[in-house]
């Protein structure tokens, strides 16, 4: 049990996991001690892309050693680009797959062929338009949603020319990607020939694979992500600044809980929609309960969260601590990030899993195929079977903690905080970098992995960057870890020994935290475009490479999280991740990303295991673009005590 208070610094899920074990249930938690990663694969120099191998490579261990080789004679520097591009397509293909959903949904709406869905920002929807090149003059919403989405959708099978969305990238850096030939085209054909060039005895040059990693990074960044974050807003409505709460807490005990877990809120707005028609609250209150409460988890969590102002349950490693509450009569899930081991748990105790997508089903769960052109009705019958389910609970044992934080900051409302509705800018941004206030901008992103303290190394490099004066904005997991400790509360600011005289005068004036939720992993594409909006404004450089800002994941896991940080070192942003790095194995590949990629980009990959360490890589990058600026001024880093270590628990 004692050991169990190390594994995360969320108490909620320490509360479940000594739950868990006194219930003799694995988790991904205890699963992690049992599995031992090959240290060969870890390391990127495995190949096992034909049937001759797999090859497992060992790093050259002396000098005038002769280099070991795959059978084809693939050397350990190409079989890590070849392992590190795959990532990349898949990650790409993961985000890609959602973006394209989203245009199929609204090609459907424009249409009147999706019951439930219907154009909630026209604002976002012409702005979009102009955006693609669409004609906006005299004609009808729908007219304008059906070629936006009909002209999104084909983005994603574009054999030339150049991604449209990728022109609102700064013109250095579309320069750059056109001198290297990497412009994205189409996105799946960035893809297909990212898999076609890593297959045996194709691309055989370390370099030229990463140059297409790039590309389908890219294609990832400013194509199917931005379509997935652009359209979503335009159906469901632009985020704004809401209040909310999180953490295992904000589940009922005597309403039915209803947890949505994955991706796309394609499924999740139809839910909540159901779960509030009339007819399902008489059913619920029919068999015993007082209602129908709606929670997420993941990134499902964080969409219907920015634009509704719904509970979050918990990030990606409490999905199987919240069905050990008991309390959990329905996880509804679709795609990415759901472990196969929710289907298995939820028989020990009274929980439904149901699947809902063809491409994602799993042993132990109920599926109902969701399809948009009957969304609310397939709604209302998953909502039912969480209803009827209800009076099955057993011992329901909910850990008291919540938190409330602030959600909802994209790239339209920080644009308009900062200038008001008609002077909307990012001069007070800008101005307040140049002249100190703020350091530098961090985006801190990404997953959660078992294989370091749950939640801790997010909080831990979060309050270092807050506490040596940066802004901080947040995607994905991290961003419901930092979400529990009060750093994205605007009254944070006003708390003694959290974030210099600077930073706090900005955020007191602006009225906001010092760490900005804006939205899902999809939404990285919104720090893009804000970054793109600090290079237009100007006085901080021609380029995203010129910004003090940088970004990093402290927990990464997924595919999804390398073609993230890919395509922004690709756009010009320094990139460090965490926990663990997949080209060690290869010294050749690591030095190309981690320095040769300055000639290439501008920035560089970078990884840090220790958060310490990480957070005076970050602030020396900052530091070094401030003084290529000009602007650079004399400051101390604030380190963190033994007693200011332990304020950093999660309360």
């Amino acid at each position: 049990m004692a050991e169990l208070e190390e594994k995360s610094s969320c108490e909620a899920s320490i509360e479940m996991l000594k739950k868990a074990a006194a219930e003799d249930r694995q988790t991904a938690f205890s699963r992690v001690d049992d599995m031992k990663s090959c240290t060969i694969g870890a390391s990127g120099i495995c190949c096992k892309n034909c049937a001759m191998g797999p090859c497992r490579l060992t790093p050259t261990k002396k000098e005038g050693e002769p280099e070991k080789r795959g059978i084809c004679g693939a050397t350990p520097e190409v079989v890590a680009a070849r392992n590190f591009a795959r990532m990349i397509a898949a990650g790409t293909s993961a985000h890609s797959d959602h973006g394209r959903a989203v245009a199929h949904t609204l090609v459907l709406a424009a249409k009147g062929e999706a019951e439930g869905y219907q154009i909630k920002d026209r604002i976002k929807l012409l702005e979009v338009a102009a955006d693609l090149g669409i004609k906006v003059e005299d004609r009808p919403v729908e007219e304008i949603a059906l070629e936006v989405g009909e002209t999104c959708l084909a983005m994603f099978g574009n054999q030339e020319g150049e991604l449209q969305f990728a022109w609102r990238a700064p013109e250095p850096r579309k320069g750059i990607w056109r001198k290297l030939g990497i412009f994205p085209r189409g996105i799946d054909r960035e893809v297909v020939e990212t898999m076609h060039r890593t297959s045996i005895g194709v691309d055989q040059d370390m370099e030229n694979i990463m140059l297409q990693g790039s590309r389908c990074a890219l294609a990832d960044g400013w194509g199917g992500s931005m379509i997935g974050t652009e359209l979503q807003d335009i159906l469901f409505g632009t985020p704004t600044p809401l209040k909310a709460k999180i953490n295992l807490g904000v589940l009922s005990e005597d309403q039915v809980n209803i947890i949505v877990h994955g991706h796309e809120p394609i499924l999740s707005e139809m839910i909540l929609l159901a779960s509030q028609n009339e007819d399902m609250i008489k059913k619920a209150e029919e068999k015993g309960a007082k209602g129908i409460n709606i929670a997420g988890i993941c990134c499902t969590a964080n969409e219907i969260l920015s634009r509704h102002g719904i509970p979050v349950a918990g990030n990606v490693l409490q999905q199987e601590l919240a069905i050990i509450t008991g309390a959990v009569d329905a996880m509804i899930v679709d795609v990415q990030c759901v472990y196969q081991a929710i289907g298995e748990l939820s028989k020990c105790y009274h929980t439904k899993v149901i699947t809902t997508s063809s491409k994602a089903k799993m042993p132990f769960a109920e599926f109902v195929e969701f399809h948009e052109e009957h969304g609310l009705d397939i709604a209302e019958k998953i909502v039912e079977m969480a209803i009827d389910n209800f009076p099955n609970r057993g011992k329901v044992e909910i850990p008291d903690k919540t938190s409330d934080f602030i959600a909802g900051y994209d790239h339209e409302y920080v644009n308009y905080m900062l200038g008001g509705r008609f002077r909307a800018s990012y001069r007070p941004l800008n101005d307040g970098v140049i002249d100190g206030r703020i350091r530098g901008v961090v985006g801190v992103v990404g997953c959660n992995n078992p294989r370091v303290p749950h939640d801790s190394v997010h909080v831990q490099v979060t309050r270092e960057l807050v506490a040596n004066g940066c802004l901080v904005v947040m995607t994905g997991c991290a961003a419901q870890a930092v979400a529990k400790t009060g750093l994205m509360t605007p009254e944070i600011a006003y708390k003694e020994g959290v974030m210099p005289q600077g930073l706090r005068e900005i955020c007191e004036a602006v009225g906001i935290p010092p760490v900005l939720h804006v939205g899902s992993c999809v939404d990285n594409s919104r720090i893009l475009i804000a970054l793109t909006e600090m290079v237009h404004e100007g006085g901080l450089g021609d380029d995203i490479s010129d910004l003090p800002a940088a970004g990093c994941a402290p927990e990464w896991m997924s595919e999804k999280a390398i073609a993230i940080g890919q395509y922004f070192v690709a756009s010009g942003a320094y990139t460090i991740f965490g926990a663990s790095w997949p080209t060690t194995g290869s010294q050749k590949l690591t030095d190309y990303l981690f320095n040769g990629y300055k000639k290439v980009f501008g920035n560089t990959w970078d990884f840090e295991p220790d958060p310490d360490k990480m957070v005076t890589k970050l602030l020396t990058q900052i530091d070094n673009k401030r003084e290529a600026l000009g602007i650079l001024g004399k400051r101390e880093r604030v380190l963190y005590d033994m007693a200011m270590r332990r304020e950093l628990k999660i309360e």
